[in-house]
């Protein structure tokens, strides 16, 4: 087998582990790999409806956001990348150090494994939405401050506004207690869809997460294909 050849089979039998590491007995379709790696700074959003004129205003509105002391510290702000008319949204928690630096959300170790989620759900990158509850990374990565949400929280808002998913998917507590609008624990709500005006919201664990605790994969993907059922039926 020539050099060319093996380069094609290596990101396939990776793509195969990891449906073997999650459980994963079917696809809906094939995912082609994502463009996450060969992004430039800042968020890219498609130009593929009307929607993507506010989300690039409202990005160029948080990139002067001063509504609180995380715009002394950060180097970008992340508004959140992808399909500005997309079916199906996943919101972190804040940004990470690469995302600080880059503009876009969830490219470090953890992005990686969440674009591998979306792909083994037949999706692309670019067909969904991925955003934070704050657009700029706290100090130390540490979890957002009820002042910090406060602030930052209307633009979230103002995006699932806009592109009004079918679904998100929200990884990790803080984004969960967010929409669930009360204190909850990720191991009891997981895997449970609930309405946030009118869209259904599907909790599960943090692709950062998952990093240290591999065992929780199968779970997440079983909330997955729950949510690949719901969109299949729409």
């Amino acid at each position: 087998m020539d050099d060319a050849a093996k380069g094609l089979l290596g990101p396939a039998e990776e793509r195969i582990r990891f449906f073997e590491e999650i459980g994963a007995d079917f696809l809906v379709r094939p995912g082609p790999a994502s463009s996450a790696d060969a992004a430039g700074a800042g968020p890219r959003i498609s130009s593929a409806s009307g929607n993507a004129a506010e989300l690039e205003a409202l990005a160029a509105e948080i990139s002067a956001c001063r509504k609180c002391a995380l715009a002394d510290v950060r180097n970008r702000s992340v508004a959140g990348e992808g399909n500005p008319s997309a079916r199906l949204m996943f919101v972190g928690e804040a940004p990470g150090a690469d995302e600080d630096l880059r503009g876009i959300p969830f490219i470090g170790r953890a992005g990686k494994l969440l674009d591998r989620i979306i792909a083994a759900m037949g999706f692309d990158r670019q067909e969904v939405f991925i955003a934070n509850i704050l657009k700029c990374r706290p100090p130390n990565n540490r979890d957002p401050l009820p002042d910090e949400v406060r602030a930052c929280s209307p633009y979230l808002l103002r995006q699932v506004e806009i592109i009004r998913p079918e679904v998100i998917v929200t990884l990790g507590k803080p984004a969960t207690n967010f929409f669930y609008g009360r204190e909850t624990a990720i191991t009891v709500v997981h895997g449970r869809f609930f309405d946030f005006n009118g869209i259904q919201v599907m909790p599960t664990y943090h692709p950062a997460f998952l990093l240290r605790n591999e065992r929780f994969k199968r779970d997440v993907w079983q909330d997955m294909r729950q949510v690949m059922a719901f969109l299949d039926k729409k």
